[in-house]
Order: structure tokens, then sequence, then C-alpha cells
């Protein structure tokens, strides 16, 4: 009975009552996908909607985990709890994450403001996890605001965070070649905010030069849509330069989505390629679940050239 005095909270309603110890198990729960999780969610998400998500992404080595860190840094000041949630590359052999952020953060352990939850990729595309935004919903539930999503900064990622943050940063690094080059990739056009990382370096002013002209001349999509002008803002960890630049970047985004109408969209994007990525992890188990032999005579004729893999698709789809 609900009104039992002596009844046990479950860990949605411990979670919610700010027991961090409980969030931990739910966030477990959640990212391995088992009922417990499901029915956590089913708690909390009535209680979401409130955190700005946003998304990190850019080349390994780039400086994101430094960046991320002193984001907490400032944002702990202003007294705010902040979860980061780190999608790291998955171990080959056990499937686990490296847990290189938790080792990057550590001097946020004893912070009970500030929770980092290591990911694995596992074999889900774009280098994000499957409940990645499943996990950002309980921490927004617990009453974390802001929740930021690092991705591990290889492949499709740096395209795939757009759909699942509110506020995207994308993090070009001056030395690695010609930085107008990197407009080939189309990551460009996924950024809210430009940021140069390293901005002690002396090519470090030429690229944030480029990406200014570049979206001044309009090559980077979404520069001028909706009246959002994307910034881009120049950096250094080591001199600490550009953090409340790009906080105040970060925040006047916010406010724009707020007013513009835009985040209402956003949001539906979002929870759009949630349950998106649901419903094709959830085709693939039923495939490989129900229909092993079908699956492998279809690989069979695929491979003897007797049919399209367009056209084995198409069947599988068609008997489920």
């Amino acid at each position: 009975m609900k009104d039992d005095p002596d009844r046990k909270p479950s860990l949605a309603e411990a979670t919610l009552a700010g027991d961090r110890r409980a969030l931990a198990r739910v966030l477990t729960h959640i990212e391995n996908d088992t009922d417990l999780g499901r029915r956590a969610l089913d708690t909390l998400f009535p209680h979401t909607g409130n955190a700005h998500i946003i998304g990190i992404t850019g080349p390994p080595g780039g400086g994101k985990s430094t960046l991320v860190n002193e984001f907490i840094r400032t944002w702990r000041k202003q007294g705010r709890q902040v979860a980061v949630i780190a999608v790291d590359p998955s171990s080959p052999l056990t499937g686990g994450a490296t847990l290189g952020d938790r080792i990057r953060m550590q001097e946020w352990f004893a912070d009970d403001g500030v929770f980092v939850r290591s990911m694995a990729s596992r074999r889900f595309g774009g280098g994000l996890a499957q409940n990645t935004l499943a996990v950002a919903h309980a921490f927004d539930a617990a009453g974390f605001d802001p929740i930021v999503i690092e991705t591990v900064g290889t492949g499709q990622d740096e395209v795939s965070i757009a759909a699942l943050a509110m506020t995207t940063l994308l993090i070009q690094v001056p030395g690695t070649g010609d930085g107008v080059q990197s407009l080939k990739a189309g990551s460009l056009e996924i950024g809210d905010v430009l940021v140069v990382t390293k901005g002690d370096r002396p090519e470090a002013a030429e690229l944030a030069r480029d990406l200014r002209n570049i979206r001044m001349i309009g090559l980077a999509a979404g520069s001028e849509v909706g009246g959002w002008e994307v910034p881009v803002v120049r950096t250094s960890a080591i001199t600490g330069d550009g953090i409340d630049n790009l906080t105040t970047a970060i925040a006047s985004h916010r406010q724009w989505l707020q007013t513009s109408g835009d985040g209402a969209q956003r949001v539906r994007a979002m929870i759009a390629a949630e349950i998106s990525v649901r419903v094709q992890q959830g085709l693939l188990g039923r495939l490989s679940e129900q229909n092993h032999d079908h699956l492998e005579a279809l690989i069979d004729r695929v491979v003897s050239r007797n049919l399209t893999a367009a056209r084995a698709a198409d069947e599988l789809l068609s008997g489920m």
C-alpha cells in the first residue's frame, strides 16, 4: 500500500527524493534496459522536461573532457547540479566503457552536485549508446541541470549528437590542417556553437577566423536559421580564456530556444530520435531471436547474388 509507513520506497521514488545511490542503481538498470529500469522510467518520466541537454562532439584529443571539467567548475559556482554522460569507446572484449572521463574528472568525486556517468557505445551507431536519452531523463528527474552528453568523437557521432541535444557544441582543434577543409565532412552544419580549443596555440586565431568567415558567407548551414547566428568561441584550458564566453553562449542559445519556439521543435525531434532508435534495436533483436534461420537463408541468397540486400530486408520485414 502506498500509505504503509513501513513500505520501502522504490528506486525511482528514492531517486526523486535525492538518493544518489538509488540514482546510480537506476542508471545501471536503464542502461541495461531491464524491466526494473523501464518501470523506473515510467515513474521518473513525468518529472522530466526541465533540464538543458548539451551535446559536445569533436575529434579525439580535442580537449572535450577538459572543457567539460571547466564547465562543471563554472556551473557549480552558480549552484547548479551538473550531470555528464560520457559515451566512451567500448572494450572489444567485455563491451564495457573505458571510464576515461571518470578518471579525468576525479576532482568532483565527492561532490553530490556532480554526477559523471560513463556509458559504452557498444554496437550502436554514431558512437552513441542506445539508452543515452533514457539516462538523461533520469538525471533530469533527479534535478540535474544542465546535462552534458559527450561523445567519443569519432565517425558519425558528430552528426548523431544533434538529434539528442538541445544545444550542440562542435569542437574544432587548431594545428590539424586547413580549417576550411573540415567543412567537407558536413559536421559544421550541426553546431549551435563552434568552439576552437587549445586557443593558446598560434594556429587558433587563424582557425577561428576561418570559421567566422564560413559562418558569415552562409556556408555553415544553420548559421542564420531562425535568427540564431552561430558564434565561434576560442578557449584555452591552460589559461582559462574563453570559458566564461562559452558558458554565456550556451546560456544565450538556451534563451533563444525558449523565445524563438525552436526549443519545442527540438524536443520533438529528440523524442522522435529516441523512439526511432528503440524501434530499430527492437526490430534487430526480434530478427535475431525469431528469424535466425530465415535470416541465414536470405544471407546465403545475397551472397550467391540471387537476391539483393534491399529485397532480403523487405522479405524479413514483411514477415514480422
